[in-house]
């Protein structure tokens, strides 16, 4: 394949997080979940349950290429175990979208959280993606206690084998993908901004595709940028971010791709939302 820019989305897991949505999202309004409702009518689970995706999202390049946004749950001993729906099914979602591991040129992780980072690594601890190199904030590496588990699984085996490329603020790793640093659900959150692409399955050449990460983990933060999550570092960093992203991406014209969302896709808010 030698297209350029086409934004592939992977679904790696499906299911139901550990906390009520309103646990997850507090002080979020009746409207709020109205329009979160409208947004992304697959959230709802029973009994106020809150359904999710685990997805990554896959950019062409030239020659066959391809840079991989997020590398998902992981197998069924990485370290998200404990909570997400293990093991998740991307290596068959890359088979399908005709992506071979060897493919991939690079890794952005868009944070070291355990659903985000999970294949690195396969199930017999060998590097997945075996010509990638992997690129996150300096910020967010220096952020993560050597405790936990990331460090072991991803940080330290990516270092040890000289494919872990720390970056500092917006980062430009190829032609019309853009790095922009996004902090608050962590301290090195990162997003990433493609440029003019071929958009989903390839049609729509020419808009901007916006790689949320964890700055919209529910539609409720779409319906109000205003809601927090209950697990992000830092709720007002996390706003600021989220508000900041979503005004780029009506200022820009730019489908939001979602890692969290049951739909991959989604529009921004329209003025005076």
């Amino acid at each position: 394949m030698d297209t350029q820019g086409q934004v592939v989305a992977l679904l790696d897991a499906s299911g139901s997080f550990f906390e009520p949505a309103a646990t997850a999202f507090p002080g979020a309004g009746a409207a709020a979940w109205e329009g979160a409702a409208l947004l992304d009518p697959g959230a709802a689970g029973p009994g106020g349950s809150w359904r999710l995706d685990f997805r990554c999202f896959a950019v062409s390049r030239p020659g066959g290429r391809w840079v991989l946004i997020d590398a998902g749950v992981g197998p069924a001993r990485g370290p998200a175990a404990g909570w997400a729906p293990v093991p998740g099914r991307l290596p068959a979602a890359l088979a399908e979208a005709g992506i071979a591991p060897a493919d991939v040129e690079s890794v952005v992780l868009t944070h070291l959280h355990e659903d985000h980072t999970g294949w690195t690594q396969d199930e017999a601890g060998r590097p997945f993606f075996p010509d990638a190199r992997y690129l996150v904030q300096s910020a967010e590496v220096a952020a993560l206690d050597r405790a936990d588990p990331v460090w072991e699984w991803t940080v330290g085996p990516l270092r040890a084998a000289g494919r872990l490329h720390e970056v500092t603020g917006e980062y430009r790793p190829a032609p019309g993908i853009t790095l922009l640093p996004t902090p608050g659900h962590t301290p090195g959150h990162q997003s990433v901004l493609v440029e003019g692409t071929a958009g989903p399955g390839g049609g729509g050449r020419g808009r901007d595709v916006l790689v949320t990460g964890d700055v919209l983990v529910h539609a409720v933060q779409l319906a109000d940028p205003a809601v927090p999550y209950s697990h992000e570092r830092d709720r007002a960093a996390a706003r600021a971010s989220r508000e900041e992203l979503l005004s780029l991406a009506v200022r820009r014209g730019a489908l939001l791709a979602t890692a969290h969302l049951t739909r991959a896709f989604v529009e921004p808010p329209g003025p005076g939302r």
